[in-house]
């Protein structure tokens, strides 16, 4: 199945709350991220009674629903008071959390999820949920961390792997169009993993470089075609870790910007994350945006 999605300009918000301090953090910045897109933001609580019917009372299930609820309309409140002109509706589940993110996401847009959640009956919103969000999403995904107390450094960073990566810069372009930012591709090659695949030659090093430089300088040419006045920059850097690079970057950037390539799940079922890509979700210093990518460009090995 092939992803589709909308551009920022067009995509609304789509942000899921549990109760917790991390997801309350990330409804307010999904806020300030559909404020920017100038499209409405739409707070998803997914119960997920359905599944636990056998287990739970009616009157558990009865103060989730009404719990939920209020929930739902104290956080509606707080992004409304902090953005009066906010377009904002609110959607109760019963079905799982990561679900129900998911088909509100393929409804509406970009999904936005905290960094860790309660636990217990309530979401994992990077616990199991955040990661299920991520790992299954047909849009794009944004994982928000590291904005407590933050100060904003007007970058916004995009991870190039290969030649079709230029979508994921494309949207990371339009992203520093929103927060009125420069624009930082990034792209990392591990020299462990490029040495082993090619013969033995005394220059392959360094012709091997010279193919990642070029990768890189033809997306970067085409985003500058289309984004004259976008102050952008370039790097290419060799690594053994491809996610301690991103990581490390993400410390001078207020988003970072990648593709969430997926590997197959265990005994070839669903989807996994891949291991850059789970590493960097997992330790950024900035929110990430992930963008889906499908068949063949699933692998991500390093």
């Amino acid at each position: 199945m092939e992803s589709t999605f909308r551009t920022p300009d067009t995509s609304t918000v789509v942000v899921g709350v549990d109760g917790s301090d991390t997801a309350r953090a990330a409804a307010m910045w999904a806020a300030g991220e559909a404020v920017r897109r100038d499209r409405p933001l739409h707070i998803v609580y997914g119960a997920d009674t359905d599944g636990r019917a056998l287990y739970l009372s009616a009157e558990t299930v009865e103060r989730v629903h009404v719990n939920g609820r209020q929930l739902l309309d104290d956080t509606a409140k707080a992004v409304t008071d902090e953005y009066p002109g906010l377009r904002v509706s609110t959607e109760f589940s019963r079905a799982d959390a990561a679900g129900s993110l998911n088909r509100a996401g393929a409804l509406h847009g970009t999904v936005v999820v905290g960094n860790r959640g309660l636990g217990g009956f309530n979401s994992l919103m990077l616990g199991s949920v955040g990661l299920d969000v991520a790992a299954a999403a047909m849009t794009p995904v944004i994982v928000v961390r590291g904005v407590d107390g933050a100060e904003a450094t007007g970058t916004v960073l995009a991870a190039v792997r290969d030649e079709h990566d230029l979508l994921i810069a494309r949207y990371a372009a339009r992203e520093a169009e929103l927060h009125k930012a420069s624009l930082r591709l990034l792209h990392v090659w591990n020299v462990l993993q490029s040495v082993g695949e090619v013969v033995s030659m005394l220059d392959g090093v360094d012709e091997i470089a010279g193919g990642h430089e070029e990768v890189l300088r033809a997306v970067t040419d085409a985003v500058r075609d289309e984004f004259p006045d976008l102050e952008l920059r370039a790097d290419a850097e060799k690594s053994v870790s491809v996610a301690g690079v991103l990581v490390e970057a993400s410390r001078h950037a207020d988003l970072l910007v990648m593709g969430g390539r997926r590997v197959p799940g265990a005994l070839g079922f669903g989807r996994n994350l891949g291991r850059a890509t789970h590493s960097t979700l997992h330790h950024a210093h900035c929110p990430v945006l992930l963008i889906p990518r499908t068949g063949s460009d699933f692998g991500d090995r390093s």
